[in-house]
């Protein structure tokens, strides 16, 4: 696979104040930004410093290039800064086109590499272009647990699921409680502090949550956020959470079957596959971070295989270059795909990681049918970044028409239980209108460096109670907050199904 072709070809623009002298320049050609790092760049790092950047009119940009304010440009960021102008990144002579044509974007698709994204966290925002684009990545850090035990808390009363639930606690040398029902857990202020009490008392470290598809809902999981984070004083969760959630009773045993005899993915054992959604030659944003999981997982000797579907608008869109991109064309918003292509069928049935980038519904993600998902799935790890990946049969929200990309919202089984039902043993997902990549990357990223499935759902639960200040109390969507379309609690409504316990990979750098 040539990855080395993915290296986005950017140039570098005079100040907003000149633009439509840069217009007039532009017109005559820029230099790519490959001779514009190889004219400044110094030290030749593949960066530019202010000190190294001494010559007009590059200095007076210098700080709108530095996007992130770290002292640094980056390709991705000159790249950014192009675009807010509507101008092409290659350096070609095309002049802006306003024209709406369908190829007016196509020369801007870029592929930077994962670690020249921008970190957010608190302090540190994107820009609207970057934010559009979908271009950064959330920020996570540690944040230990109270104790060292592995605690399995349930609503189930039917004793083929708690026999199932048994095996798993004693394999952990854990414990269970129960409750009658997680999904009034939050309602009750004396169960609360009960139940707060007992897991201060043994010490938690892994909470596995076991809720019935009933009780599965926004506000139980938004509740457990509340429970885990008041443990102790700060407003982080205090325990490395997860859930373990099937369909039925005889997929909650398969699942926990699946949970104890799991081994960590070595590098040999890896087989990424990803799939992309291309609505339009203007919305390549999913493509691009295929790309960028293709130059990550190349930089360890690993492929990735990529089928991207492409909407009736997107003719014109970018491709992925090399041997194992296959691309397929809807005819129709409607026209979810059900099967592969013959060749990346064979890839997708050896997946052993699934990464999906794209819009999503009840019942598809990425313009891929729920039906897609053979009965027997090799994958064992899939992380979805659509909307509705991991969606309630029961929400406790008002109900959507339409999801963004416009499509309508019907009820249909959530892309990721029914990824376990079929044999998965990791699902990560969201329960409404996700954020995509900028949210799944740190999860992914965190599993490869070794982190268990709890821990690295914490990191990001963690960074984004953070970002939104949330504080106890604020947790659970109130009424009057669930009259809006997307209360704050929604960045929070991320899934990972799984046992916390699991180390998914080993770590893939040494």
């Amino acid at each position: 696979m040539r990855i080395n072709q993915f290296i986005c070809v950017t140039v570098a623009v005079i100040s907003i104040s000149h633009t439509s002298a840069f217009a007039q320049q532009n017109r005559r050609s820029l230099p790519s930004v490959s001779e514009l790092i190889k004219r400044l760049d110094k030290n030749s790092d593949g960066k530019l410093t202010r000190s190294e950047v001494t010559q007009q009119p590059y200095t007076r940009v210098f700080s709108r290039w530095d996007s992130d304010g770290n002292g640094t440009v980056t390709e991705s960021e000159i790249a950014a800064f192009r675009r807010k102008l509507g101008i092409p990144v290659d350096g070609s002579a095309k002049a802006p086109n306003r024209s709406g044509n369908a190829d007016s974007n196509k020369a801007e698709f870029s592929i930077p590499d994962a670690k020249d994204l921008i970190r957010v966290d608190g302090k540190t925002r994107p820009s609207r272009q970057v934010m559009q684009q979908s271009a950064y990545i959330i920020k996570t850090q540690a944040h230990d647990s109270i104790g060292d035990s592995y605690v399995i808390l349930t609503d189930h009363n039917q004793q083929s699921f708690l026999n199932a639930l048994k095996r798993l606690a004693k394999h952990r040398g854990g414990s269970m409680l129960r409750v009658k029902d997680l999904a009034s857990l939050h309602k009750s202020a004396a169960e609360m502090s009960k139940l707060r009490d007992q897991l201060r008392k043994s010490k938690v470290r892994y909470l596995a949550i076991a809720p019935r598809m009933e009780s599965f809902r926004e506000n139980m999981l938004l509740g457990m956020f509340e429970l885990i984070s008041t443990l102790d004083d700060d407003p982080q969760l205090d325990a490395f959470p997860g859930l373990l959630l099937a369909s039925n009773e005889k997929e909650i045993e398969a699942l926990i079957d699946r949970s104890i005899g799991y081994t960590p993915l070595t590098k040999k054992e890896l087989r990424p596959f990803a799939i992309s959604q291309v609505p339009s030659t203007q919305e390549t944003r999913s493509l691009q971070k295929s790309g960028i999981l293709r130059k990550l997982f190349a930089e360890y000797g690993l492929n990735v295989p990529t089928v991207a579907i492409y909407g009736a608008a997107a003719k014109n869109a970018p491709r992925l270059p090399g041997d194992y991109f296959w691309s397929v064309h809807a005819k129709s918003r409607r026209d979810f795909l059900k099967t592969f292509p013959d060749p990346a069928a064979a890839e997708f049935n050896k997946a052993s990681l699934l990464v999906m980038h794209g819009h999503g519904i009840p019942g598809m993600s990425c313009s891929v049918d729920i039906s897609a998902i053979p009965e027997s799935f090799s994958a064992k790890i899939v992380l979805c970044g659509s909307c509705f990946s991991s969606s309630p049969a029961k929400s406790d929200l008002p109900a959507m028409r339409q999801a963004p990309g416009g499509y309508g919202v019907e009820a249909r089984d959530a892309f990721t239980v029914r990824a376990i039902d079929n044999g998965a043993t990791i699902a990560f997902g969201h329960m409404r209108l996700s954020q995509g990549f900028p949210h799944l990357f740190p999860v992914l990223e965190n599993w490869m460096n070794g982190l268990t499935v709890g821990e690295a759902y914490q990191r990001l639960i963690n960074s984004l109670i953070e970002m939104q200040r949330v504080k106890s109390g604020g947790f659970v969507i109130t009424q009057d907050a669930s009259n809006g379309r997307q209360p704050p609690q929604n960045m929070l409504l991320y899934v990972v199904i799984g046992d916390p316990a699991i180390q998914p990979l080993q770590p893939l750098r040494n």
